[in-house]
């Protein structure tokens, strides 16, 4: 996963050694209140774990079962999922049609991205709120470029850092993506709406796949009328243009977009997000 930033358009530009910033990228390790409810939290992923043991789940079971000749208390759901993702890493990355794509159909592929989907959701998207929460430093950190850049425009300097590149994984951009509002249905996922979401918005497949990636473009318009009309932002994930999360629009004013999100770049402090309850606790004094 990349996040990148783009200022401006340059020929050409000496880049400085990479740095190590886990707290900022891989915030959920560092995220008390993430670690506890939902990482090491064994129920924290209960419509994963029931949806395993779900009828979908089962048909499949039997179905691979009677294909491979073996009796159904062999296999479990686990199993099915190694078969399934050794079936797509081979198409996805080599190319090549593993027989082990050959013991499911088109149905079965549905119900296991759903399966899939259901663990990113509850995991890293909108199942809990400290999922996104968490990542409030990163969005920051984005916006805080983006504001020094407009600042430096502003008084006719040079653009410091025309580019910001940023590299993660799928589990840095879910979250965000999610606090940014994108990708949200109107009911939860859940192991017990199969049908009823699949026509879903969150497809983890399809917003977080191989070397994905999200950019935010930031716009000088010379010719604007208005100060506020000189400074645009577009954003695309995966190099296709991604619509506002709040509009169909495609480009927006910056200082809309700011204001949009107002409540994260100004109130949500991940010190305090991450923070657990405190335990209410009484002493007998002397």
């Amino acid at each position: 996963m990349c996040l990148f930033q783009l200022c401006g358009l340059v020929r050409y530009m000496e880049c400085g050694p990479p740095r190590v910033n886990d707290k900022l990228m891989r915030f959920f390790d560092h995220c008390e209140k993430f670690l506890t409810e939902v990482e090491k939290n064994a129920t924290a992923l209960y419509h994963v774990e029931a949806f395993k043991t779900g009828p979908e789940m089962q048909n499949i079971l039997k179905k691979v079962a009677a294909t491979l000749q073996v009796p159904v208390n062999d296999l479990n759901a686990d199993l099915i999922q190694v078969a399934f993702f050794t079936c797509s890493f081979d198409l996805a990355i080599k190319g090549v049609n593993s027989p082990w794509c050959d013991v499911f159909d088109i149905d079965d592929a549905k119900v296991l991205e759903y399966l899939n989907d259901l663990k990113q959701y509850w995991k890293r998207g909108y199942g809990y709120t400290i999922n996104s929460r968490s990542s409030c430093t990163l969005f920051q950190d984005i916006f805080q470029h983006l504001d020094k850049a407009v600042e430096q425009k502003q008084r006719s300097q040079p653009i410091s850092s025309p580019v910001i590149l940023q590299f993660g994984h799928a589990e840095t951009l879910l979250p965000l993506l999610s606090l940014m509002g994108y990708f949200k249905d109107k009911e939860p996922l859940t192991a017990y709406n199969y049908k009823e979401q699949m026509h879903r918005k969150f497809r983890s497949g399809h917003i977080v796949p191989y070397a994905s990636n999200l950019i935010f473009v930031l716009y000088h318009c010379e010719n604007a009328k208005t100060p506020k009309e000189q400074f645009r932002v577009q954003m695309l994930l995966n190099e296709k243009v991604l619509p506002l999360a709040y509009s169909p629009d495609t480009v927006s004013f910056y200082e809309d977009l700011k204001n949009h999100y107002k409540d994260i770049l100004q109130s949500c402090q991940t010190s305090e997000e991450c923070e657990l309850a405190k335990a209410n606790s009484t002493s007998d004094e002397l």
